[in-house]
C-alpha cells in the first residue's frame, strides 16, 4: 500500500498491511531548513529526524485555510512587538466597551512554544466588556494553499484540516485558575462566551467541510474541560454542547472528525463517544493518561481510530531497550481484536532546539517496529 493508501483506509475501517506510523508534528509540520533565528527546527540536529519523518512515514499534513477577515474588532486592537536578549514579547491591547484589556506573551530563541505572562480577560468585568465587543466575521476563505499541500504529499500521506474549538478558544482568554473558577461559578456568562466563538468557527467549518469534503480534521480544546480541570457534566455541556455540532457538520460532507484531548480520558469516553466522532488523539498513557489504550479501545474502539499511546517524554528519555517495550505494548494494543483502525503516533515532538542521538534513535526504532509489525 502507498502511505496515502494506508491512511486512508485506516479511517475508513478497512484491512491494512501493517500499522500507520506519524511522527505527529514532525512531518505534520512544515519544518523547513531555513528561516528566522527562532525557529528551533533550523538547527542541524533536527536535519535527519525531518527527513526520516518526510521519506518513511506516514504523513498527516496539518493545514488551516488562511481566512480574509474585515471586522470591527481589528480596528479596536493594537498589537506591540518587541525584543530583549533572546525574547521576544507580544502585548495586544483591545479597546472595549468602557475597558481597555491586554494580554502579553513571550517567546524564547531555544524552545518552539509561546509563554502567556499576562491573559486577556482577568475579572468578571473584564467579561462582561469583552463580550459588549462586535462579533467577529467569518470572512473570506482561500483554500488554495490547502490544495497545492495536497497535491504536494501525493502518495506520501494525507491533509488534516486543523482547527480550534469554541472552548479551546474561550478558556484561553483566562489564566488556568481564573478560568476554572470562571467556568464553575459564572456558567451563563462562560456560554456567552462560547456562543460568540461557535458562530464564527460553525461558520468557517461549514464553508471549509464543503470545499473540502472527505478530508480528516483535528479539533483541539477538549482537555480544557476534561478533568482535573473540570468534572465530566461541564465536558458534556462545553464540549459536548459545541464541538458536537463542529463534528456533525465535518460528517455531513464526508470529513473524519478527530477530536485531540490531552490528559484524562476515563470519565469522558462516554462522552466522545456520544459525539460519534472518528479519530481520538493522544491517547496518553498512564501516568499521564489515566486510561490504557486497551481500555480506551473497548470503550470506542470500534467506532473510532485511534492515535498516539507514545509518550514524547519517553521518546526523549528513555533507553532504546525500554522505549521498544512501550512501542511493542502500544501496537499490540493498538491493533489486538476489533477496532477501526489504529495509527501510531507520538503525544507530541520535542520543543528543543537540540535532537540528542538518544531520541532520534528512539523515533528510528518506533518506526521500525511499526513498519515490521504484523496483524493479527
Amino acid at each position: 500500500m502507498t502511505r496515502r493508501e494506508r491512511l486512508t483506509a485506516t479511517l475508513k475501517g478497512f484491512p491494512v498491511d501493517r500499522p500507520a506510523v506519524s511522527f505527529y508534528e514532525i512531518g505534520g509540520w512544515r519544518m523547513e531548513e531555513e528561516g528566522e533565528e527562532f525557529n528551533v527546527w533550523n538547527d542541524p540536529s533536527w536535519r535527519p529526524l525531518v527527513k526520516m519523518a518526510m521519506k518513511e512515514t506516514d504523513i498527516i499534513r496539518m493545514v488551516s485555510p488562511k481566512w480574509i477577515a474585515d471586522d470591527e474588532v481589528s480596528s479596536l486592537t493594537k498589537t506591540e512587538i518587541w525584543r530583549e536578549g533572546d525574547s521576544v514579547f507580544t502585548r495586544t491591547i483591545i479597546k472595549a466597551p468602557g475597558r481597555v484589556l491586554s494580554s502579553l506573551i513571550r517567546r524564547d530563541k531555544d524552545i518552539q512554544t509561546t509563554w502567556s505572562l499576562e491573559h486577556l480577560l482577568k475579572d468578571k468585568d473584564d467579561v462582561i466588556a469583552y463580550l459588549k465587543l462586535p462579533l467577529p466575521s467569518c470572512g473570506t476563505p482561500n483554500f488554495k494553499d490547502v490544495f497545492e499541500e495536497e497535491k504536494l504529499l501525493g502518495d506520501t500521506g494525507i491533509i488534516c484540516i486543523d482547527t480550534a474549538d469554541p472552548i479551546c478558544m474561550a478558556a484561553g482568554l483566562f489564566s488556568m485558575s481564573d478560568y476554572t473558577v470562571f467556568a464553575f461559578t459564572e456558567r451563563k456568562l462562560f456560554h456567552q462566551i462560547l456562543e460568540r466563538f461557535a458562530e464564527l468557527l460553525f461558520a468557517r467549518c461549514e464553508v471549509t467541510a464543503k470545499a473540502l469534503p472527505g478530508r480528516l480534521w483535528r479539533i483541539y480544546g477538549s482537555e480544557y474541560a476534561s478533568e482535573p480541570y473540570l468534572p465530566p457534566y461541564l465536558y458534556d455541556e462545553y464540549v459536548v454542547g459545541y464541538t458536537g455540532e463542529m463534528v456533525r457538520i465535518i460528517q455531513k460532507y464526508g470529513g473524519y472528525a478527530r477530536i485531540h484531548s490531552h490528559g484524562r480520558l476515563k470519565n469522558i469516553l462516554p462522552l466522545l463517544k456520544k459525539m460519534k466522532i472518528d479519530g481520538l488523539d493522544p491517547c496518553e498513557p498512564p501516568p499521564q493518561g489515566d486510561v490504557t489504550l486497551a481500555e480506551i479501545k473497548r470503550a470506542i474502539g470500534k467506532e473510532t481510530v485511534l492515535l498516539g499511546n507514545i509518550e514524547v517524554t519517553d521518546i526523549e528519555n528513555l533507553p532504546k531497550e525500554e522505549f521498544e517495550k512501550k512501542v511493542i505494548t502500544a501496537l499490540r494494543e493498538g491493533t489486538e481484536g476489533e477496532g477501526r483502525g489504529f495509527i501510531l503516533m507520538p503525544t507530541a515532538c520535542p520543543y528543543g532546539r537540540k535532537i540528542t542521538p538518544l531520541t532520534f534513535a528512539n523515533y528510528e526504532k518506533m518506526l521500525e517496529l511499526a513498519v515490521n509489525f504484523r496483524m493479527s
